[in-house]
């Protein structure tokens, strides 16, 4: 048997890879004709279609804000917190007993603005401390150590935290009591909208910008970038390293602590393993804008949550599957799978030499 040479092996898997692309394509186009050619006899209104986009942005808002953590890390320590869902579900449950505390004394009906600003500020507050902490125990003794064990480390540390969320609040599912406030609609340029959804996509646009203006205008800022590029050159230059890092962990656990409060915004509840699959979504939304790449997060949260959103039933409703709003997953882990084998380094990255 012949062994094929190395640009022999290119070629075919060069070969390969254009026919998956092509198969992709011609499968999203026949989904999407038969579903908006209502041929599968499902048609959906073009109120519908706006409601899925709306949903889709809002959840989308949460996956960016929870994905720049992933990013932050990446970009300073060229490493996976997987533990971040976790770090995120600190805060929604902080959040939970803040807001029955809250709704106890009757400020939540009586001042919804302040309620929703006091769940925001502890629940980023927790979710800081408990970032820093794991920083500062977990990942800083293995700063010089091959990057698997930092990586093996992450995922230890995620299921000691989702199980000590599990002995310390329980195993049940919890509802969130949520002021009258948000319930409802509201009219957006002649658009309803819920007002649920509002608040979540304009408090993550708000934190995102805020974001964006400290990575790139406030000496805070350099000096992440500066640690991101050289750890030893920034070092010799006067920036305190682990501060630096330490700031970093901070900033990504206070974005995932008011992801966490805006998820329970749109879903109302909380339970001990509610990080798991928003954190794997949003290691993927950072994956496809471009890991390390703070834009490239949240351009690829917003993508995810609108493709998580009309996907199922665009793609898979033409074909006459039942129940597609149940495989909104499998769009979501499609999308990962797709994007490493298309395009590894994301919509906005760049190739690592």
């Amino acid at each position: 048997m012949r062994f094929l040479s190395r640009p022999e092996r290119l070629t075919r898997l060069g070969v390969i890879l254009w026919a998956l692309r092509i198969a992709l394509i011609v499968f999203v186009l026949a989904g999407s004709y038969a579903t908006l050619s209502g041929a599968s006899g499902l048609v959906l209104s073009p109120e519908g279609w706006r409601d899925l986009v709306i949903t889709g942005i809002a959840q989308g808002s949460v996956y960016a804000l929870i994905a720049l953590g992933y990013t932050l890390v990446y970009g300073i320590l060229f490493m996976i917190n997987f533990a971040h869902g976790e770090i995120f579900t600190a805060g929604a449950f902080t959040g939970f007993f803040v807001a029955v505390a809250l709704a106890e004394e009757g400020i939540m009906e009586a001042n919804p603005v302040l309620g929703i600003v006091i769940l925001l500020l502890s629940s980023m507050i927790t979710s800081m401390i408990v970032a820093v902490l794991l920083e500062r125990i977990a990942y800083r003794p293995l700063r010089r150590a091959p990057r698997l064990v930092p990586l093996i480390t992450a995922i230890g540390a995620s299921l000691v935290l989702q199980y000590s969320f599990r002995g310390i609040y329980g195993s049940g599912v919890r509802m969130v009591p949520l002021p009258d406030a948000i319930q409802g609609r509201v009219e957006i340029l002649g658009i309803p909208i819920l007002r649920s959804q509002l608040i979540v996509v304009i408090a993550a646009v708000g934190l995102m910008f805020a974001l964006y203006y400290l990575v790139e205008k406030t000496r805070t800022g350099r000096s992440m970038r500066a640690v991101s590029e050289d750890k030893e050159v920034a070092g010799l230059m006067g920036i305190n390293v682990d501060r630096t890092i330490a700031t970093t962990f901070a900033i990504g656990g206070s974005l995932a602590g008011a992801a966490g409060v805006l998820y329970v915004f749109i879903f109302n509840q909380v339970s001990f393993a509610m990080g798991f699959l928003p954190g794997i979504k949003a290691f993927t939304a950072a994956v496809l804008g471009g890991i390390g790449n703070i834009v490239g997060a949240m351009l690829g949260g917003l993508t995810l949550g609108i493709l998580e959103s009309i996907g199922p039933f665009l793609l898979l409703s033409g074909f006459g599957v039942p129940s597609t709003n149940q495989l909104r997953d499998v769009i979501a882990f499609s999308m990962l799978v797709i994007v490493l084998i298309f395009r590894p380094y994301g919509i906005l990255g760049r190739k690592e030499s």
